[in-house]
């Protein structure tokens, strides 16, 4: 069995680039793989590997400047979700593009996921899904509101211009492991907002904890890794995902028409140029040829719509 660790953390890194060497060795050394994002402004990412592998990189994220504190979220994998390990150097650990904001600072009010049902339902409550519109696709709270949005950065701009629809209410907010809303929550304290409030431990923790007889989660929720959904007690989602712009496919749109594997689906279809689709085509010919060896395909990213990655979360 592989375990999964989701993990974030807010600190103060003064040298991410000196701090790459030594993480990307200890976790090439404990047969982790995934993806970690270091940035000045702290962590975040998401490994995979065998149990003591995954003990041992997480024991060389505690001893990092200012991660004693660091919290994770677990879940069980039948086979490896990732093909390698990469990590990388970033501006953000979670892009918005607001300098202004810091988590650190302080953050909206933690809800434990057991108190979210009763939260969500108050009359007085605005739920807001911080995800972008292909997450929230396939999966949400009853009730949320849905930004629309296709990338974070965009969500202080849907603010601004929807801001009066909120007047005089309280405001919970939620993300997949907990990172978008340490940000979201801080800009609109920054913003005025006087009661702001986000799930402790995102979507991830909630369908971990809550039973599925009470939840009030509808759907599956979008991961960033190969088993691409996951739904309630973290069982793998029904989704694959189109390798060209990295939405989240039903099995049943890979029978149609538009469907070309790794190249196109049917919401990408008209997104390239031809140059792009003949990229997407030779690498998913590599993959089949890869795959006909018995092996994993462990060529370049593929080069998809925006690099979705942790850091869009």
């Amino acid at each position: 069995m592989i375990t999964v660790a989701a993990l974030y953390h807010f600190t103060r890194f003064d040298d991410p680039a000196g701090l790459r060497g030594p993480l990307l060795a200890c976790a090439e050394a404990a047969g982790v793989k995934g993806s970690l994002l270091l940035a000045r402004e702290g962590i975040n990412g998401t490994i995979a590997g065998p149990r003591a592998g995954i003990d041992a990189v997480l024991a060389h994220i505690h001893a990092l400047p200012g991660c004693a504190g660091l919290e994770w979220k677990e879940s069980p994998a039948e086979t490896m979700p990732f093909g390698r390990m990469k990590v990388r150097l970033k501006r953000e650990i979670v892009t918005m593009g607001q300098p202004d904001v810091n988590p650190r600072a302080g953050t909206g009010q933690y809800v434990a996921p057991e108190d979210w049902n009763a939260l969500i339902s108050a009359p007085d409550v605005a739920v807001i899904d911080t995800r972008n519109d292909y997450e929230v696709a396939i999966g949400t709270f009853q009730g949320a509101i849905d930004p629309g949005t296709r990338s974070f950065r965009e969500f202080p701009d849907w603010w601004q211009a929807n801001r009066h629809r909120f007047h005089n209410k309280r405001i919970a907010m939620f993300c997949t492991g907990g990172i978008r809303c340490e940000k979201s929550t801080n800009y609109l304290l920054g913003q005025g907002v006087a009661e702001v409030y986000h799930l402790k431990g995102g979507i991830l923790k909630y369908l971990e904890d809550v039973p599925e007889a009470e939840s009030l989660w509808r759907g599956a929720c979008f991961v960033f890794d190969q088993r691409v959904s996951v739904e309630h007690g973290l069982r793998p989602g029904p989704h694959l995902l189109c390798h060209a712009c990295r939405r989240p496919l039903w099995p049943e749109d890979t029978r149609d028409a538009d469907y070309e594997e790794g190249v196109q689906c049917r919401h990408c279809v008209d997104e390239f140029p031809p140059e792009r689709r003949a990229a997407f085509r030779e690498r998913q010919r590599q993959i089949v040829l890869a795959r006909a060896r018995g092996v994993s395909h462990l060529g370049p990213d593929t080069p998809d719509a925006g690099g979705r990655q942790p850091s869009d979360a």
